[in-house]
């Protein structure tokens, strides 16, 4: 195992100021689903890091509220209270259900949102709905804050654009339309303790004649990082739901994931199934049904 120096700063102020003083040198651990395992089994990823900062005891980081449309969300939130806050459940109701597939019951109490976001998995499970929900992220430094939206902060499997000696102190996230349809869809080895094998969320408005107005379509664990797929969700715009459109958007999303990601070993098995998940996701965000 990696050894460390362990530190429990119990404000925002105290954590930016480890993180100034350390900078590269030093990890944040907010819940440590991900970041321990790493650190015991010695992972070249922490090759490097000689302080942990332990972020779980700053309550200023624990919050759910509303202000005008936007739900603020902290970092410090785990992914089971999240699964059980009645608010989140009507205004962001995908991203319980996300949650509420993480893992097992252990960490889902113990793991943390801006954990997640942190992580950048892409087998992540929380981060396509936050992406298809239009959440920005709000970092903090002891040089000031700085909004970004989550999408353009996801560089690339497990990098990110939060610097050294930034924290995430807020996620904002959109408050759902109401008639909007919605889903999550993951597929992983087995019906839980499972680690996503591919996901997507899917978001759809749709007008008075029943043509989609908004469409956001995020594939997980397929793509480099959890991503609007824009050539797929525009072949829906404008257009009333159908099985056949919805089949044809996700042969879509499975062609752009192999020129992303190119064709490998797993490929042959990844293209179809990617496919259905996106046509199973939006049929029923939008109650389509096959014989549509």
């Amino acid at each position: 195992m990696i050894r460390f120096e362990y530190k429990r700063p119990t404000s925002i102020e105290a954590c930016l100021e480890l993180l100034d003083l350390y900078g590269k040198k030093a990890k944040l651990i907010a819940g440590g689903t991900d970041l321990m395992v790493e650190m015991r089994d010695d992972d070249k990823k922490r090759l490097g890091v000689e302080i942990v900062i332990d972020t779980t005891h700053i309550a200023e980081l624990k919050f759910i509220d509303v202000e005008d449309d936007m739900i603020n969300l902290g970092p410090g939130i785990t992914h089971e209270e999240i699964w059980e806050n009645p608010f989140l459940n009507e205004y962001a109701p995908f991203l319980c259900e996300a949650c509420h597939s993480v893992g097992s019951p252990q960490i889902r109490h113990a793991g943390t949102v801006g954990g997640s976001i942190g992580t950048a998995s892409p087998a992540s499970d929380p981060l396509p709905p936050l992406v298809a929900l239009g959440a920005f992220i709000v970092l903090a430094s002891v040089n000031g804050t700085r909004e970004v939206l989550l999408e353009d902060l996801l560089l690339k499997p497990y990098v990110t654009d939060i610097a050294e000696n930034e924290l995430i102190v807020s996620i904002r996230i959109p408050i759902m339309n109401p008639e909007a349809g919605y889903s999550f869809v993951k597929l992983g080895r087995r019906k839980a303790l499972a680690i996503s094998r591919m996901n997507v969320a899917t978001y759809v408005e749709l007008d008075e004649e029943g043509k989609a107005v908004e469409v956001r379509i995020v594939p997980g664990s397929c793509m480099p990082t959890a991503v609007r797929i824009k050539s797929a969700e525009e072949m829906l715009l404008g257009q009333k739901p159908s099985y056949a459109l919805h089949k044809a958007i996700g042969e879509k999303v499975a062609e752009e994931m192999v020129s992303v990601t190119g064709r490998r070993w797993s490929t042959p098995y990844k293209e179809p199934v990617i496919a259905s998940l996106v046509k199973r996701s939006l049929n029923e965000a939008t109650g389509v049904s096959e014989n549509e």
